[in-house]
């Protein structure tokens, strides 16, 4: 275990405040959970369908984001500020790719997209409406979470906290105002749902530029920046990245096949699956949190060149990860009854909803460990690929076809198709704490 104070000081505060971040943001779409789900259940689980599209597209944009830390990190770690600017540039440009990408297909064939997750074509109008408006945040969203990442890399993390309350505000108020057609507003449903979602997208990215330009000075970010090529450096960020976006891919490809599969089981397990992992989504951010704070510390490590330090590093934080799970558990049992209790859901909803937090609450303790070592350490540390295989062959070799027999071959209850749908959370404990005590996963990136 590692003794100096300003490991655990480090650890705690950066933790704590993307802790914080990510709840907040979670915040956003609990909050269009909550007031959907009293303004009508249709209009929760149109929204929830929609919501699958925009989780891809937030992790494959956090797998670029997260591409500047484990690289550009360790050339933040020999000091050259340089190298990390031509990465924050070439991550920009993939960002915005993606982005335009997913808005082109959004644009020609929604309704295919959306019939993907539900058969209902009531709960699919719902979600045309919303995804009408919400494909002009992507590009945004897209700047916003490259600009984050950037900051990240150098250890820069309270900025995400104050984004992240600022659209909880704006979007929050916008919604009671829109959603219900408050204060002789019009009564808009999803469509004022979506209005408020944008509007807070376009705030958070105003008061981000305004404190790069103003208060970080240690990057100094200008617009020309992002003009700069580099072949060599784009090709050591692809290397490194392309692996991160597979499995960040991977998981968004999981999540919303989860809720193809329960849509397809019964009209209302999509919307009870939507308020469980909305919540366990909230709770799970203790987990990404350490995560991220885990990589950040690892890949600067890596660039200082001390490995025996790297090494008592990678043990203490998989004692902290077990720590985290445990309180994430407790948290997660403890305030699941509360929140339900705000949802107006059919009295089967209610009782599925119940039902998956049940099980997730023992699978918010598997995955704060496994996750995070396996994200936080492994990948942090350079090898991304032996994480892009266990994903590969966990999710897609065993979890989806599992999950897909047990719901249409076995015909087996929603309550044990999302025990299958998350059974790779436990399991990965194992490979997870061989590999990280017992392989090789530290690896010098830069040049």
């Amino acid at each position: 275990m590692v003794r100096e104070k300003q490991f655990y000081r480090t650890f705690f505060t950066m933790a704590i405040v993307l802790i914080l971040q990510n709840m907040v943001t979670i915040s956003v779409n609990l909050a269009d959970n909550m007031m959907l789900g009293a303004y009508a259940e249709k209009s929760l689980a149109g929204v929830a369908a929609v919501n699958q599209i925009q989780f891809i597209l937030q992790q494959v944009l956090s797998s670029v984001a997260e591409g500047i830390v484990v690289l550009g990190g360790q050339y933040y770690g020999k000091g050259e500020i340089g190298q990390l600017k031509k990465i924050a540039a070439i991550a920009m440009r993939g960002g915005a790719y993606i982005a335009i990408g997913l808005f082109i297909l959004v644009s020609i064939c929604p309704h295919l997209l959306l019939s993907i997750f539900t058969t209902d074509e009531a709960i699919i109008t719902e979600g045309m409406k919303y995804i009408a408006l919400m494909r002009f945040s992507y590009l945004i969203f897209a700047v916003t979470q490259i600009l984050l990442g950037t900051l990240r890399s150098i250890g820069v993390v309270r900025i995400a906290l104050v984004l992240s309350v600022v659209s909880l505000v704006v979007n929050c108020s916008i919604n009671y105002v829109l959603i219900y057609g408050r204060f002789g507003a019009p009564r808009l449903g999803v469509v004022g749902a979506a209005i408020g979602t944008i509007t807070a997208r376009i705030v958070e990215l105003l008061v981000l530029i305004l404190y790069i330009r103003r208060t970080e000075h240690v990057l100094n970010l200008r617009p020309s920046d992002y003009l700069a090529r580099d072949a060599v450096l784009r090709k050591d960020y692809v290397r490194v990245t392309l692996p991160m976006m597979v499995i960040s891919a991977l998981w968004g490809f999981n999540q919303a096949a989860q809720n193809a599969i329960l849509g397809h089981m019964s009209s209302g397990a999509i919307a009870a699956n939507s308020v469980a992992s909305t919540l366990f989504l909230m709770v799970k951010s203790a987990a990404i949190g350490s995560a991220s704070t885990a990589s950040i510390i690892i890949s600067r490590t890596i660039g200082e060149g001390n490995m025996d330090k790297l090494k008592r590093y990678a043990r203490t934080l998989q004692v902290l990860f077990v720590c985290v799970g445990a309180v994430s558990a407790f948290i997660l049992f403890m305030i699941r009854d509360p929140i339900l209790s705000v949802y107006n859901l059919e009295p089967e909803t209610m009782a599925m909803a119940r039902s998956f937090l049940t099980i997730l609450v023992v699978i918010v303790f598997t995955m704060s460990y496994q996750m995070s070592t396996n994200i936080g350490i492994v990948r942090g540390g350079g090898d991304t690929k032996y994480v892009m295989i266990l994903d590969l062959v966990s999710i897609w070799g065993i979890v989806i076809p599992l999950s897909f027999i047990m719901a249409f071959v076995v015909k087996a209850s929603p309550f044990v198709v999302v025990c299958c749908l998350n059974a790779d959370q436990v399991f990965k404990c194992v490979p997870a704490f061989i590999k990280c005590n017992f392989g090789h996963w530290a690896k010098k990136l830069t040049r």
